[in-house]
């Protein structure tokens, strides 16, 4: 698998130098050269393979032979060991759960591929490979889950100081032994702009083995594709054929995973990207002219994102056609108050309770839900890691998982960073 930078498709690499070095020296995203294409007969009868035996044949039709089968396998046997349910509530709608994993959060998928990956392409002899991720609440405790006590990686987590929900910051504040967490005075944007700051650093490079377990990472994006045609397949066992899918969307790797998915050959009717009032991507393919702003705070913080970076891989994959792009996505924003009455009716028409990423997504179905096909809205979060958005009756409602349970008797330990780069150079430097 050869892999080139969105700003040199001269530049190219392999898919270790890709996974282990996740930005490109010219500051693009990794690429594959040719996106591989699944046979129409496995698309015609998805229907017959499980989740896992899904997984392998797409991540085979990525690698070829860069891994042998058995041991990709092995891989992916370890990395899908939890369910992904779509859950019909009528006809014209289902809701693809995507928090069944061990933090909660969808992000589970791509963060325990990737350290299996990592694990398994590493040399015994390479140095401690030093893993910076910038969370704007699930991703972070994703990767901590993902790599917890993996030999010879360290992961330094920078988070939002007040922007992640508690439980979300339990997840990134108790892990200790590899897993270290930064609470930084600023935010998301703030985070992932000292993470690349970080990666172009000659000093820091110098001294340590740097890689990112954000969505820049080619190894998250891969594996986000598993979920898109393990729900096709489960909508194909419901008689539904005709397909729409919602994805809540902040820094857009996991529409652009479905979107990548999509170029494999996985039959989609349209995509809509629904976003919360950072709505950079609405607002572009309205205007056509790309303005990022500062992030604002709401009540579905993973999706507080300004500058959402991964749109440039999505404009690559439609060669940077606005108008084809606008053919296969939509997008739309919501307010807090409108995310709160989503909740709220989810509830009340289908007795289910969402998580607010989950409901904005929902209100992005209702615009495109229609009698002839079937909309699919992804649900990114377990709602108890947000439990204060809820009405007293809700939070009774609401099951708390065992493991979380178990984050409230474990030590919490965050190292304070003022929003500057130098700071978290000092503080790699001397810890």
């Amino acid at each position: 698998m050869k892999l080139y930078s969105t700003n040199n498709k001269d530049l190219r690499v392999s898919f270790k130098e890709a996974v282990f070095n996740s930005f490109p020296i010219d500051k693009g995203l990794y690429m594959p050269v040719e996106i591989p294409q699944l046979s129409s007969d496995f698309i015609k009868n998805i229907d017959r393979y499980n989740f896992q035996e899904i997984a392998f044949l797409v991540t085979q039709a990525f690698l070829g032979n860069e891994i042998p089968e058995e041991d990709l396998k092995k891989i992916i046997e370890e990395v899908i060991n939890f369910e992904a349910p779509v859950v019909p509530l009528s006809n014209e709608l289902g809701v693809l759960e995507l928090f069944h994993g061990p933090s909660l959060a969808f992000k589970d998928f791509g963060a325990r591929f990737m350290s299996r990956i990592m694990a398994y392409l590493s040399d015994k002899n390479d140095k401690t490979l030093d893993i910076l991720v910038a969370t704007s609440g699930d991703t972070g405790g994703a990767v901590a889950q993902g790599f917890l006590g993996v030999k010879g990686t360290r992961v330094t987590i920078l988070f939002p100081k007040g922007k992640v929900s508690e439980i979300q910051k339990l997840q990134l504040t108790t892990n200790g032994q590899n897993i270290r967490a930064l609470e930084v005075d600023g935010t998301f944007d703030d985070c992932q702009s000292m993470v690349k700051e970080a990666f172009n650093d000659p000093e820091l490079n110098e001294n340590f083995n740097l890689t990112s377990a954000n969505s820049i990472n080619i190894s998250r994006l891969i594996p986000q594709t598993f979920y898109y045609f393990h729900a096709y397949a489960q909508a194909l066992r419901q008689n539904k054929k005709s397909i729409n899918f919602v994805v809540p969307s902040g820094n857009f790797g996991n529409i652009g995973a479905g979107l990548l998915a999509y170029k494999m050959g996985l039959p989609v009717q349209h995509f809509i990207a629904a976003t919360n009032i950072n709505d950079t991507v609405p607002r572009y393919l309205q205007s056509g002219v790309f303005t990022p702003k500062s992030s604002v705070q709401t009540l579905s913080n993973a999706m507080d994102v300004g500058n959402p970076s991964n749109w440039v891989r999505i404009m690559q994959l439609f060669n940077n056609d606005l108008q084809k792009i606008k053919e296969m996505v939509s997008s739309t924003s919501f307010t807090d108050e409108e995310t709160l009455s989503g909740i709220q009716e989810l509830y009340q028409q289908y007795n289910y309770i969402a998580c607010p990423h989950t409901a904005v997504a929902y209100l992005g179905a209702k615009e495109i839900c229609n009698a002839q096909e079937f909309t699919i809205f992804l649900s990114t979060a377990h709602p108890c890691k947000f439990i204060d958005v809820y009405s007293n009756y809700l939070k009774n409602e609401i099951q708390i998982p065992t493991q979380v349970k178990e984050l409230e008797n474990k030590t919490s330990l965050a190292h304070p960073l003022k929003n500057e780069f130098i700071e978290l150079k000092k503080f790699l430097l001397n810890n």
